[in-house]
């Protein structure tokens, strides 16, 4: 059983004008992790971004869903808040940007990213891609955060698309459109994949995700996230219905069995940092 320490500071509910120009982007946050162990290569300093339209039955976080809301910064705002930390970031970690769904703020976060690359600052980008789309303007500007993004985290919430609508309120044509890009254009990416009992802890549909990984170019590594309930008291917090009530998290047998039919061992980085999710 491994123990993480971190230190986690709620920005939740505040909204805070900043001394730059209306031009420059902001970026609206909803807390930090200054110790995180696990978003991402080494130790890194994690903003998790507010605003999500996707409304995922096992979030733990629904207190990020509302967009607009939270603690306004500027990306040399955020980049200062990050650096009495860099210390603890050795030649691996740096900065990640999670939520939420962080392209919701992509105009911020290209701002942010570029800024980080300028002064060495290793970049992390944890999205489950939703907000992707070939249409501009967002197209150019996905692009453009590209160039600045070392790596990407991807969530394939669940490879059938009827599936991933119940379990999102939204389908994964997308999502998979936005993997398939990064594949065919060098974009390196970390593939995770919540198992879920009664959603997605199902073989059929493992074997066809981890098919489907195999013919994706630049996958670093690929995880099972096990099923936690600890989200739940935020939701009696908030006076809404969790969604999986009764659903237990997933038994080790079958962790392992999705470690199998997704493949993790054949990717080089997929044994360091495991989490529950």
């Amino acid at each position: 059983m491994t123990i993480k320490f971190t230190t986690r500071l709620s920005t939740e509910n505040i909204v805070s004008k900043s001394s730059e120009t209306a031009t420059t982007p902001v970026g609206y946050v909803h807390s930090f992790e200054t110790f995180g162990s696990v978003d991402g290569p080494g130790i890194r300093f994690v903003a998790f971004l507010q605003g999500c339209r996707m409304r995922c039955e096992f979030c733990h976080n629904p207190d990020t869903w509302n967009i607009g809301s939270g603690e306004a910064y500027t990306a040399d705002e955020l980049i200062a808040k990050a650096l009495p930390y860099k210390a603890f970031w050795g030649k691996d970690g740096g900065i990640t940007c999670s939520g939420g769904e962080s392209l919701i703020q992509i105009d911020f976060l290209i701002d942010l990213f570029k800024k980080c690359q300028a002064q060495g600052i290793n970049t992390c980008l944890d999205t489950c891609g939703q907000p992707f789309t070939y249409k501009e303007p967002f197209f150019s500007k996905f692009k453009k955060l590209m160039k600045y993004t070392d790596l990407s985290m991807v969530d394939i919430k669940h490879i059938d698309s009827g599936e991933h609508k119940r379990l999102t309120g939204f389908s994964n044509e997308h999502i998979l459109e936005m993997i398939e890009y990064m594949s065919n254009h060098g974009h390196h990416m970390w593939i995770r994949h919540v198992l879920i009992p009664e959603r997605t802890d199902y073989d059929t549909y493992l074997t066809r995700l981890g098919d489907y990984v195999q013919t994706l170019d630049n996958v670093d590594r690929v995880e099972v996230l096990p099923y936690h309930t600890m989200g739940i008291v935020k939701y009696e917090k908030m006076g809404i219905k969790y969604p999986l009530a009764g659903i237990e998290p997933p038994t080790h047998d079958r962790i392992v069995n999705a470690e199998r039919l997704l493949h993790t061992a054949d990717y080089p980085k997929s044994n360091a940092n495991i989490r529950k999710f």
